[in-house]
């Protein structure tokens, strides 16, 4: 009689101990199986592939062929301003690889996005080229006279039978020396870009 009371008492012992001990595992937080951790692993991937396709399908960038609309401000490097498009009424359009702007601010505007400003430093060989020396062209001081209908003087703009403009460096008795470079041709610009608009190719 006592050792059957002995063992129910142990028995009783033995289950609130187990009891216990599984209350404690209850507190501590639920058992983590390799199932859950794989969809727990499976939704992250989810998550993560859907904001970088949201990511890539929410920002639009330049490349190649694109048509763009900017604003920009143009100066040498004394931050000298010799053009923007604020001068020609708004922004400026041009294809993006189409060799419609110098290959400096072509290249400048790829993988911009709209709202985008960037300020970019061109080298001369990037802009207008170096100066030409074989661009300088002798007229003869009668013969550009007779064309202009007035004397020729230094500084003065005249356009070849090309439409190519001229600016008149030298003048004497005999010979009118005119330079056909750009004005901006060894000149490393500055320019400020803002991209406006974006028509994919």
């Amino acid at each position: 009689m006592a050792k059957n009371e002995t063992s129910k008492t142990e028995t009783k012992e033995n289950t609130a101990e187990a009891s216990s001990s599984a209350a404690i595992k209850k507190r501590n937080g639920t058992k983590v199986t390799p199932k859950i951790a794989l969809s727990i692993a499976l939704v992250v991937a989810v998550l993560a592939i859907a904001y970088v396709a949201f990511s890539g399908a929410s920002t639009t960038v330049v490349q190649n062929g694109d048509i763009v609309e900017v604003n920009y401000t143009g100066s040498f490097t004394n931050g000298t301003i010799f053009d923007a498009s604020s001068y020609h009424g708004g922004p400026f359009n041009f294809t993006v690889g189409a060799n419609q702007v110098i290959q400096g601010f072509d290249q400048a505007v790829i993988g911009m996005s709209v709202g985008q400003e960037k300020n970019v430093t061109i080298p001369v060989n990037e802009a207008y080229g170096p100066v030409n020396r074989a661009l300088f062209i002798q007229i003869p001081t009668n013969v550009l006279r007779g064309d202009l209908n007035a004397a020729p003087v230094v500084g003065m703009g005249i356009k070849n039978s090309a439409g190519e403009q001229g600016v008149i460096t030298a003048v004497n008795s005999t010979n009118v020396t005119v330079d056909f470079n750009s004005p901006l041709a060894g000149k490393v610009l500055v320019f400020r870009i803002t991209i406006v608009g974006i028509k994919k190719a």
